[in-house]
């Protein structure tokens, strides 16, 4: 199948995970697409209204699960799909997170909807758990009411170290407040023998990189999700271009020692 022609999935289930944020989980009408890899993503056409790029949140099997925040005509199109719909799907497109090497500690650190992303890496590590040394998942988002894949909490608290802070506590919070990069003083890794992968708004993505830095984690083993401005998937239309990189075809995943120099250009 040509990579500019979507094909059919239908929605099996959607949950909601926040007041704009749900979770649609898709199927293959006819031929699946080509088997995704954590940190890949795909291009949701939303019928009669367009089509927006979209990491992965669930792999299994030819199924698929992205999770979308209203910010914009096709997300919002998107969110208010039902079970039963259809949405166009082409994929998969870009680069994956890479798989940390066996022995080491796995540090992952999240944004708000960039835990999306990075959840299927989380599955993936967890379903060989014994095969780390130390596994960490620090998230941080706006206020309690943006916490995604609470149903994901329990198992995942049972193999990993899992921490959440929020900006903005609200009655009855019990947890962390602050920046996620605050998380990082009471999380147990060791620096050279850490694979980290982060992903959220870049800000933050660029101060917890530079944390683990200054504890002594190699740039090399610091992975980056970046998604600025990417539209059409086949580095035509040049909208992600940072320098000589188009993020839809070279990325979106880099290792910091490549991402650090990308982030600091400006944005077309």
């Amino acid at each position: 199948m040509h990579a500019t022609t979507p094909v059919p999935y239908r929605v099996l289930a959607r949950r909601r995970e926040s007041a704009d944020t749900v979770t649609l989980d898709l199927a293959p009408v006819g031929a699946p697409l080509q088997p995704f890899r954590p940190g890949q993503y795909a291009m949701l056409y939303a019928f009669g209204t367009g089509e927006i790029p979209l990491s992965t949140s669930r792999i299994d099997g030819t199924a698929l699960g992205h999770t979308v925040r209203a910010v914009g005509k096709v997300s919002e199109a998107l969110c208010r799909a039902e079970a039963g719909d259809w949405i166009g799907t082409r994929g998969p497109y870009g680069t994956a997170w890479r798989t940390p090497p066996a022995g080491s500690d796995v540090l992952i650190v999240a944004g708000g909807i960039g835990l999306a992303p990075l959840r299927p890496l989380i599955e993936e590590v967890l379903a060989r758990a014994e095969a780390y040394g130390r596994v960490s998942v620090l998230t941080g988002y706006r206020n309690p009411g943006d916490q995604l894949f609470l149903d994901d909490l329990p198992r995942w608290c049972s193999l990993a170290d899992v921490r959440t802070t929020v900006d903005r506590p609200e009655p009855g919070w019990r947890g962390a407040v602050g920046l996620v990069t605050g998380l990082l003083d009471g999380t147990d890794f060791r620096p050279g023998r850490c694979a980290a992968y982060l992903c959220g708004p870049e800000v933050m993505m660029r101060a917890t990189a530079r944390e683990l830095l200054c504890r002594g984690v190699p740039a090399e083993r610091i992975r980056v999700s970046l998604e600025r401005n990417m539209r059409c998937a086949t580095a035509w239309c040049g909208h992600c271009q940072l320098g000589p990189v188009l993020v839809c075809r070279d990325g979106p995943v880099f290792a910091w020692d490549h991402a650090d120099d990308l982030l600091s250009l400006p944005e077309r």
